[in-house]
This record gives C-alpha cells, sequence and structure tokens, in this order.
C-alpha cells in the first residue's frame, strides 16, 4: 500500500479507472472486473461525471454499496454533462451541481478524491479552489485534486490554498507512459517537492504498449479518433515495437510491464489500469509481480525518447 499524499489515508499499488463501465464493459463484466480488482487488493477506484454519460458512476455506485467504507472513490469534473450554457467548466456553479449529481449516481455521502477533470481558463482559480473548500466544509468532499494541469498550474493551485487555509489538493492525475513522458520533467519533480501523490492515467498508451496493435488486434487507437491522434507519432509506434520485442525476450506480457514501469518512477503513488475484460486486467494486475529495479527501468527508458530538461541550458545536464 502507499499513501494518498500526507493525508494518511492508503492506497493500493495500482488502481481501477472505471471509464469502461457502462460503456464497453457491461454490468455483468463490470462486476467480474470490481471483484478481481477488489481480490487483488485494489482500493482505489476512479471514475467522472463524463463517463459514459454517467453510467460509469451509477454501476461503480452498485458495485462498491457493502465495500463502501473499505474503498477510496474517485471521481471528476469539468467536461460538459448536459446542453446548458453551465453544465461545464469548474465554477463554483457548477461544481456544487456536479458533486451533487455525482454523489446521486454513486449512492454515497462523500466522494472521497475529487479532481478538477481539466484546468478552466474561462473561471478564475481562487473561485475554483473555493468552490473545492466549500464542497471539503460541507462534507460532500473529503480531498481535492486535479488531472490534466500543468505543473505551474499545479503549483499556483498550492499556493492559493496555503494563502487562503483551504484544503490543499493531494493528488494530481497526469498522462504519463513509455512514449509520453512529458511529467517527467516538472509534474513529477514537483509532485515529490510538495508531498503530491501521483496517479498517471494511461499507462500502456492506449493500447499502443500492449503489443496488440502489432498483431493487427483492433481497439482505441485504431477506432477513436482522439486516441489516433494522440499517439500519431511514427516514432511512438517503432517504439512500441521495440518494447515489444524487449518484452518477448523476458517472457512477460507488455502490459504487465508497462504498468509496472510507470509504477516504478519514484514520484508516482499508483498507475490507473482499466480493462474491458477480465484478460486485460489480468495483465495488469500482473504488474504487481514484476520486480522493476532501476537498472530494467533504464533500459526500458532507454527504448523511448527521454524528454528535453525543464531549461535550455543543455550543458548543465548529466552526461549519461
Amino acid at each position: 500500500m502507499n499513501l494518498l499524499g500526507t493525508t494518511g489515508v492508503k492506497v493500493s499499488r495500482v488502481a481501477l479507472g472505471t471509464m469502461s463501465f457502462g460503456g464497453d464493459a457491461d454490468e455483468a463484466t463490470a462486476a467480474r472486473i470490481w471483484r478481481a480488482a477488489r481480490d487483488a487488493g485494489v482500493n482505489l477506484f476512479d471514475t467522472a461525471d463524463v463517463y459514459n454519460e454517467g453510467r460509469s458512476e451509477e454501476m461503480l455506485g452498485r458495485l462498491m454499496r457493502e465495500d463502501r467504507d473499505q474503498i477510496v472513490v474517485a471521481s471528476k469534473a469539468y467536461f460538459p454533462t448536459g446542453n446548458g450554457a453551465n453544465d461545464r467548466g469548474a465554477s463554483r456553479y457548477h461544481l456544487v451541481r456536479a458533486v451533487e449529481a455525482s454523489l446521486r449516481r454513486l449512492a454515497t455521502d462523500r466522494i472521497d478524491l475529487y479532481y478538477l477533470h481539466r484546468f478552466d481558463d474561462a473561471t478564475g482559480l481562487d473561485e475554483t479552489l473555493r468552490g473545492l473548500e466549500d464542497l471539503v466544509r460541507a462534507g460532500k468532499i473529503l480531498y481535492p485534486a486535479c488531472s490534466n494541469f500543468a505543473a505551474w498550474q499545479v503549483a499556483h493551485a498550492l499556493g492559493l490554498q496555503r494563502l487562503h487555509g483551504w484544503a490543499p489538493l493531494v493528488a494530481i492525475q497526469p498522462m504519463y507512459n513509455l512514449v509520453k513522458r512529458q511529467a517527467e520533467v516538472e509534474i513529477l519533480p514537483m509532485a515529490q517537492a510538495n508531498e503530491v501523490s501521483v496517479f498517471p492515467y494511461s499507462p500502456a498508451g492506449g493500447g499502443l504498449l500492449s503489443g496488440k496493435y502489432a498483431e493487427g488486434a483492433k481497439g482505441r487507437i485504431a477506432d477513436n479518433k482522439m486516441y489516433a491522434s494522440r499517439y500519431s507519432e511514427p516514432w511512438m509506434h517503432e517504439v512500441a515495437e521495440k518494447f515489444a520485442a524487449f518484452c518477448r525476450n523476458y517472457g512477460w506480457h507488455p502490459m504487465s510491464v508497462a504498468v509496472a514501469w510507470v509504477a516504478a518512477h519514484p514520484g508516482v503513488t499508483a498507475p490507473i489500469i482499466g480493462a474491458r475484460s477480465l484478460q486485460q486486467l489480468q495483465a495488469s494486475l500482473d504488474s504487481l509481480k514484476i520486480e522493476m529495479t532501476p537498472a530494467l527501468w533504464a533500459e526500458i527508458a532507454a527504448l523511448s525518447r527521454t524528454p528535453p530538461p525543464a531549461t535550455d541550458r543543455l550543458e548543465e545536464q548529466k552526461k549519461a
């Protein structure tokens, strides 16, 4: 188990993302995935109000009913949930309504970890953070968090919260995997310096690093425009091919190694794994069996591109 920031709350070494619940995973499949995750010791479950138009929260709410006090539930708000002008964003007006709607769908009295799903360029950050503080004081959320924020945005938010004596962000959720390593430059060091937990999503690159595309299988990158754009650069696919060959030499499933590699970064608390089937879930859970030594981590990292440093003083970088 790992700690959630400085809260004292213990969370599992991997978290289960439930974006498939109510979509690719029907009720029966979701129940099997839930049970397998719980049997493996997973106690952190991540959802959002926009996942499958709220069905993910509804399904998770039914599944977690008997285990509610043994698990940590995370949800998010920002993206549009309706056609109204204010059915989106991170204003206090929207966040209060979004939390209340999520509580109804989850059938619970509080959300343990509540993320701003994205930075809101149209709303003052102090307005957003005061909204989270109101929700904390009302007992509707326990701990504020943010997803898809830049390092400076997180640091700015922490500064404002400290200034006003508000409950601080305790966790962030960036994209991070072998071909998406920007988080290594500033996000992960910032989180380590501020004792903020990091729960990266897409540890297998939307399936790119799972090895299935090399075999001609279909998946999100093949049939989803967002993922196709996100992983469109040829070098990423070249890395995926090298990574798959590397894993074959060791006799490991690429999905297991991809998750284990992300989890081994000292700034990472727990990767968020997702699954549309028990088979997919098991490959991710098997990451817990891999001993990712610093040497092995570095060997895998060398298959990909190391992102440039945060400053242009390249002459100060350590020689390899």
